[in-house]
């Protein structure tokens, strides 16, 4: 099994945020496992987490649609945040709109980070969910 220190979970819906811990147990062996509800409060938490000089996650779960902060206005400040490590983060959502998708391809050509795109509901985690690939499923 993968071994991961931090994984950020960000969305609204406490149904995929089980859905994905259940699934991460049986895939990565990972030290520390959070969940945020919105981009601000992810973005808040990462941010303390910065400041303290510990570690940022090395894989997120970023929903697109949620209240207060979304996942793109998350992934706008994020990619503006000075982060030497390359993360992992898998855009999930129930969105059929093209316009996400290409919206998604977009950030991960300008992003130095690593963009997965998946459809809701996610049945399974991947290795390519927790690797440093950048791959459309």
């Amino acid at each position: 099994m993968k071994k991961i220190n931090s994984i950020f979970i960000i969305d609204d819906d406490p149904i995929t945020i089980f859905g994905i811990k259940k699934m991460l147990k049986t895939t990565v062996i990972c030290k520390e496992i959070k969940a945020f509800e919105n981009g601000k409060t992810a973005l808040e938490g990462l941010t303390k987490r910065i400041e303290k000089g510990a570690s940022v996650p090395e894989v997120i779960f970023l929903d697109i649609n949620m209240p207060i902060m979304d996942g793109w206005e998350f992934l706008e400040e994020f990619v503006g945040m000075d982060i030497k490590e390359k993360i992992i983060i898998n855009v999930i959502t129930s969105s059929i709109d093209p316009l996400d998708y290409q919206r998604w391809n977009d950030f991960r050509l300008k992003c130095l980070h690593y963009l997965n795109f998946k459809n809701k509901p996610i049945y399974k985690i991947e290795a390519t969910d927790l690797n440093r690939v950048n791959i459309a499923s």
